[in-house]
């Protein structure tokens, strides 16, 4: 009998009383004690709202193809936790990833560490022990702040598109979440932008000044040039994002050419992310769309060209999870168009807006509003020959891509 998947509870639960407390000190003193494992690779790190993991996987996939012995480090997962840790182009094993968490747990637990702090150090670990020569970091939370931040030397930094997320721990607008996020930038670092609003340009150029940093604008991609493996049209900042990292590496002196980056472009995967699946036969078409930046791109990609993603003209199907911390109300409406349906149904092991609380914010969308106690009911009761939309939360999305029956 098969041995049921390490969730690594007995490790990381223990730790999830802290919760979310920002801060470089705790960490910084127990990677100390582990022999500051962090000081045996190089690094380059992603900050930003929306987009982090798409400019992380492009980076990686390129310094994979260039021959570079690359490590990658994202948040959150989606089914397992190994996720979070690629030594090469493989995630962890499991038994590896427990063995470097029971290596720091100790030191963890005397510096009470959060659980991010926890999972980091074990990163942090893993690739010392891998031999990485350069590893991507996507940022946690924040920037000033985070874990990630922990590693000494960061020379070429990017910034993903940067909005209005977590104000609980970052801020209230736009400007004082992105003066957390420019918080990672260092002196002599090279970073990366896309364009981003003018209150958060103006931040991140006063950051970049302020501490000696080079900040570089670009431009979209054009994809016919740069084809990527990832699907939206949101992937081309991503990409060019990801293209000014690497061109900043290779200056640096990384064996890095304009073949292997469209080599690693176009291997690139990212699961969760306009994802065509099946549940049953069902179609599916999956994105985490997790706040309302990203909604607001979701509607855009199937309003602008919903023939890539299988979907025909008309209303659409929608079975959607929110948890109680966003903008529930401001996403559903980015949302649903007109002669939309969706079915509201909990995220597992999170607080949710349910389908009454934003029937009573958003009254003109109540009668396109429909209750579900679970995912797959919600799956079943939307059933339709195009493809249901899946969307609302990035954990939402793990709980479907667990489900044996989703292929």
């Amino acid at each position: 009998m098969a041995s049921e998947p390490d969730d690594f509870a007995d490790l990381i639960e223990p730790f999830s009383r802290r919760g979310v407390d920002l801060g470089l000190d705790r960490l910084q003193a127990a990677l100390a004690e582990l022999g500051h494992p962090e000081r045996r690779f190089a690094a380059v790190q992603v900050a930003g709202t929306n987009g982090k993991g798409s400019i992380c996987t492009l980076v990686h996939q390129a310094l994979l193809a260039s021959g570079i012995r690359a490590g990658l480090y994202t948040s959150p997962h989606l089914v397992s936790w190994t996720e979070r840790i690629r030594l090469g182009d493989a995630p962890i094993a499991a038994p590896a990833l427990r063995r470097h968490l029971e290596t720091a747990t100790p030191i963890a637990r005397h510096h009470q560490l959060t659980p991010f702090e926890l999972v980091t150090a074990a990163a942090f670990l893993a690739f010392a022990e891998a031999n990485c020569e350069l590893v991507v970091l996507e940022v946690g939370l924040g920037g000033r702040l985070d874990a990630t931040t922990c590693h000494p030397q960061r020379p070429v930094i990017g910034f993903a598109s940067v909005g209005l997320d977590h104000a609980e721990f970052l801020g209230p607008d736009p400007a004082r979440i992105a003066a957390e996020k420019a918080g990672v930038l260092q002196r002599g670092a090279v970073a990366i932008s896309a364009p981003q609003t003018p209150d958060v340009a103006a931040v991140l150029e006063a950051q970049a000044e302020a501490v000696g940093a080079e900040l570089r604008w670009v431009a979209p991609l054009d994809r016919q040039q740069w084809p990527l493996g990832l699907p939206g049209a949101v992937q081309a900042t991503n990409g060019a994002v990801a293209l000014g990292m690497l061109q900043a590496l290779a200056e640096r002196g990384w064996p890095i050419s304009a073949a292997t980056i469209r080599q690693g472009f176009w291997a690139a995967r990212w699961p969760g992310r306009l994802q065509r699946l099946t549940w049953r036969n069902q179609p599916l078409l999956v994105d985490g769309a997790h706040n309302l930046p990203a909604a607001i791109a979701l509607r855009a990609e199937l309003d602008g060209h919903p023939e890539r993603h299988g979907l025909p003209p008309g209303p659409r199907h929608w079975v959607l999870g929110i948890l109680a911390n966003k903008q529930g109300p401001e996403i559903l409406q980015a949302l649903l168009g007109p002669a939309d349906q969706a079915w509201i149904v909990p995220v597992p092991g999170h607080p949710c807006w349910s389908p009454e609380a934003l029937a009573a914010a958003c009254p003109a969308l109540a009668a396109q509003l429909h209750p579900a106690p679970h995912l797959e009911r919600g799956l079943e009761q939307a059933s339709s020959p195009a493809p249901i939309v899946v969307a609302g939360s990035l954990y939402l999305i793990g709980h479907l891509l667990g489900n044996p029956r989703v292929g």
